[in-house]
């Protein structure tokens, strides 16, 4: 069961058009942690996921790799979302969406959407497993400088490492609130919403001195997610220029499952 739910959270987004409209109120929960006014990228990334799911679906097809890119600062508030079929096909077909604030575009993202096989007798070349989320450590504090929302609206359990231990981290992760309101998260959108922290479960910077803000995120999956938890392997690489990459293996209680990187900018707080 998931732990009690903070009094001022609220499900990341709550409609403002109806159920299957366009428009969200992005609540405190999308918050933080670097800015009180801004969301963090993993829910705009995983509602960008909930419009492509929803995006002229049919059966047999299934969304493989999906990159989001930010544009500018992601402002909490009221957004909208559009999705389309880019290029469409029988068997491989691309999609596009993305956010919008006041008017102005702050996500693009492309996904491409590809037909089901079955590969079942050559898996090959998974990451080894996680340790079981039941035996990872519970660290109920957010790092040092790091503001509330977004951090305490996931339940998240380390298995090595930590919000302020330098150097690559291990934890699982699961959303303490709804995606959006009255609906059930899906597997894929749990994925996006704890697997856009990779540069923060990996990062061997210390938080309080620097600032490591991904500019973008792409998650190319090889076998759809299940269940509650998202597992993260994370590790950065820091260049000498202000630029950074993190990457990040992702799991659910099965094995592995996908992977992330995120394009990097470094600089001092």
């Amino acid at each position: 069961m998931i732990d009690a739910v903070p009094a001022a959270l609220e499900p990341f987004y709550i409609p403002t058009d109806g159920p299957d409209g366009e428009r969200f109120h992005a609540t405190f929960s999308t918050t933080g942690p670097w800015f009180a006014d801004a969301q963090h990228g993993g829910p705009p990334a995983a509602l960008l996921i909930r419009a492509f799911e929803r995006c002229e679906p049919r059966p047999g097809i299934q969304l493989s790799r999906i990159t989001v890119e930010v544009l500018g600062r992601i402002p909490a508030g009221d957004v909208e979302v559009r999705a389309q079929v880019e290029r469409p096909g029988r068997s491989i077909e691309m999609l596009g969406a993305e956010m919008l604030a006041g008017g102005r575009a702050v996500l693009r993202a492309r996904a491409w959407r590809l037909a089901e096989g079955d590969t079942a007798e050559v898996v090959s070349g998974t990451e080894p497993a996680l340790p079981p989320p039941d035996g990872a450590q519970v660290h109920p504090d957010r790092a040092e400088g790091w503001l509330p929302g977004y951090i305490d609206a996931v339940e998240w359990r380390w298995v090595s490492g930590g919000w302020d231990v330098p150097g690559p981290g291990e934890l699982w992760g699961r959303p303490r609130v709804p995606l959006v309101e009255g609906e059930e998260i899906t597997p894929l959108q749990r994925l996006a919403v704890v697997g856009d922290s990779a540069n923060g479960i990996g990062s061997p910077l210390d938080i309080r001195r620097w600032l490591y803000v991904n500019t973008e995120l792409t998650v190319h999956v090889h076998r759809a997610p299940v269940g509650e938890w998202v597992g993260v392997r994370a590790s950065s690489v820091i260049g000498p220029t202000g630029l950074g990459t993190a990457t990040g293996l992702l799991f659910d209680e099965h094995g592995h499952t996908a992977r992330t990187t995120q394009g990097l900018t470094v600089r001092p707080r």
